[in-house]
């Protein structure tokens, strides 16, 4: 029997792209390292669906994270609870669309997980609505945007940081995931959907669903 799904509220306003969405596959970003299982990342994006305007640095060179939509947009609390875990100073590093750029970025990929959560991670925030769980982590924040603290308690919908480019992200993103322990060295994901979001693709409210892979939604 499927393991019910953790409800969670959109974390964010406006416009944005669903990437590595565990609709398409599970585990979502092809592993479970970290919990990671039935994650789902989200890009912001502009009125035409865009993350970023498409130049000679999208195709050649690396662009910086203030190109992107997305970069510095609101993040909020997605649940009510405790913030059990909070992790900021990690830098905010260039984006990268360009397959010239990915390449030697995917090479690092495994020196990365070597160096452990706030590597991967970046900065980011977990809030748990029981002492014993769910843990729901929110990822790849914009350093120095952190608004709570550990220990906080904090409703529905209140801002928690802005994203950013932290952490293992190619553009700034806010990556959402749920584990079973606040330990991600050896946690297990749980799944989770979303109570209501806007397909733009044709203008349905969805209901207690996972957007699907590059699905542009709007947080109503």
């Amino acid at each position: 029997m499927p393991e019910p799904a953790v409800l969670l509220e959109l974390p964010f306003t406006g416009r944005w792209r669903a990437e590595m969405s565990p609709a398409r596959r599970v585990p979502s970003h092809g592993t479970d390292l970290f919990g990671i299982t039935y994650a789902i990342d989200f890009v912001g994006v502009d009125e035409s669906g865009r993350s970023a305007p498409n130049t000679w640095r999208s195709r050649f060179a690396s662009e910086a994270p203030e190109t992107f939509a997305g970069f510095g947009r609101a993040i909020l609390a997605p649940l009510a609870g405790a913030v059990v875990a909070v992790h900021d100073g990690e830098p905010d590093h260039v984006g990268r669309r360009s397959p010239l750029t990915l390449l030697p970025y995917l090479l690092g990929q495994a020196d990365r997980v070597r160096q452990g959560v706030a590597a991967i991670a970046g900065n980011h925030v977990v809030i748990a609505p029981a002492p014993g769980g769910p843990f729901v982590g929110l990822v790849h924040l914009r350093r120095g945007s952190l608004r709570v603290r550990l220990g906080d308690t904090v409703a529905v919908g209140e801002p928690l940081a802005a994203c950013g480019n932290s952490g293992n992200s190619t553009e700034p993103c806010v990556h959402v995931q749920a584990t079973d322990s606040l330990d991600w060295t050896t946690a297990r994901g749980v799944p989770i959907a979303f109570r209501r979001y806007r397909r733009l693709t044709d203008g349905v409210i969805v209901q207690d669903a996972v957007p699907g892979e590059r699905e542009v939604i709007e947080a109503i």
